[in-house]
């Protein structure tokens, strides 16, 4: 679920106290402060990703050991229309008929 930022409405329209609320992307949008009954508005802010991955976490992350430990079937295209796996379960190989 996404972390949505807003602030209370003060009387003269400008922002005040800021809090985050953990929400699904469906859900409205508050209008009212949770505890306190306050006209609220969503802020947005700029998006906030995880830490970068360096190359090696990356192809880790993708590795067909982790792949297979996740759950996944990976195939390798090895000729025309068949392919091999490589990790996962399944058939050992696929080919287009």
């Amino acid at each position: 679920m996404p972390l949505y930022v807003y602030e209370v409405v003060l009387a003269d329209g400008s922002g005040g106290e800021q809090f985050e609320v953990f929400q699904k992307m469906a859900d409205d949008p508050l209008t009212t402060h949770p505890e306190s009954g306050k006209p609220v508005r969503r802020v947005f802010t700029e998006a906030s990703a995880p830490r970068a991955w360096t190359d090696t976490q990356g192809k880790a992350a993708v590795s067909d050991k982790n792949l297979a430990a996740k759950g996944f079937t990976k195939y390798v295209k090895t000729g025309n229309g068949s392919y091999e796996k490589t990790a996962g379960d399944g058939p050992k190989k696929i080919q287009r008929k």
